[in-house]
């Protein structure tokens, strides 16, 4: 069925958006899971722009960029984020919320960095809004899980390196008892590890991998703001990435790349440009720059 076909959805006259009724009351807004991508606005999906344009509200947390979200006006938007270190909206009130305006009938958008369903808990506020009776659509958005490293000209998977890439959050919830990570069946896969929200626990999981056998020769790439104007990139090893990254100041939202797709980046890095971003540079070639300017980088 197509998307844009009049009707579809809720009935007569419905808006091509609506998800089936199943009963609905039609008194009852839609909420909208809509990724954002990496943070480029021109990487939203067309679908994506279409629904932040007509929502009556935005709910959005801190990822998606200034960029896109500087496009939304202010009396729609509202910030529902959450930083590590910093402020944070809890879930259950961003629950609660995307329930309270879907029952005054409001279209909502619930606006989120990367893809929804990739460790943006997408699932549990689908969940959440099936429990309540609140009719939702579910919109896919580039994940930064492979934008980040490819905008940083690192491919997650290459004939000549990886067959494979394993998806990780760093940041788990703190309730478990312990980690669900096995970081041993990891490095005993192979292929290529991508790690999501790890800049804090990078320490960790590193010697973790160590311990559990991977080389410490292993190339690692932390990729900062992908995407945005400011991205940053870090390389190094298993063995050296902890120092790079402290280096090059690098701090959340990045994607840890692990394993040896992360070395072919030095092999394109110098004819590297992404529209709306400056090619980007490693620690060590920005130390290098700073030194034939004079050490001041003024």
């Amino acid at each position: 069925m197509s998307e844009d076909a009049p009707g579809t959805g809720a009935g007569p006259g419905s808006n091509a958006d609506e998800p089936p009724t199943r009963g609905r009351d039609d008194r009852v807004g839609t909420v909208f899971l809509v990724g954002s991508g990496p943070g480029d606005p021109d990487l939203l999906t067309v679908k994506a722009k279409r629904l932040i344009e007509s929502a009556d509200v935005v709910l959005h947390d801190k990822l998606p960029g200034p960029e896109i979200l500087g496009e939304i006006p202010e009396p729609k938007r509202e910030d529902v984020g959450k930083r590590a270190g910093g402020e944070w909206t809890p879930q259950e009130y961003t629950n609660r919320r995307m329930v309270e305006l879907a029952r005054e009938g409001n279209r909502v958008v619930r606006l989120k960095g990367g893809d929804p369903f990739v460790f943006g808990r997408g699932g549990e506020e689908a969940e959440h809004l099936a429990d309540e009776g609140i009719p939702f659509e579910v919109v896919p958005g580039v994940t930064s899980a492979i934008a980040g490293p490819a905008v940083a000209g690192i491919p997650v998977t290459h004939r000549d390196h990886a067959s494979s890439v394993s998806f990780v959050t760093g940041h788990e919830d703190p309730t478990k008892e312990e980690s669900a990570v096995d970081w041993d069946a990891l490095a005993a896969t192979g292929g290529t590890i991508v790690v999501l929200m790890g800049v804090g626990k990078l320490p960790a999981y590193t010697a973790a991998l160590r311990d559990a056998g991977l080389d410490g020769d292993t190339p690692v790439a932390l990729v900062e703001r992908a995407t945005w104007p400011d991205t940053r990139v870090a390389t190094g090893t298993l063995d050296t990435i902890v120092d790079a990254r402290d280096e090059a100041g690098i701090e959340p939202p990045a994607v840890t790349v692990i394993g040896d797709v992360a070395a072919t980046r030095d092999r394109v890095v110098t004819f590297l440009e992404n529209a709306g971003s400056a090619p980007v540079q490693s620690a060590s070639e920005e130390q290098e720059d700073d030194e034939s300017a004079g050490g001041d980088g003024a």
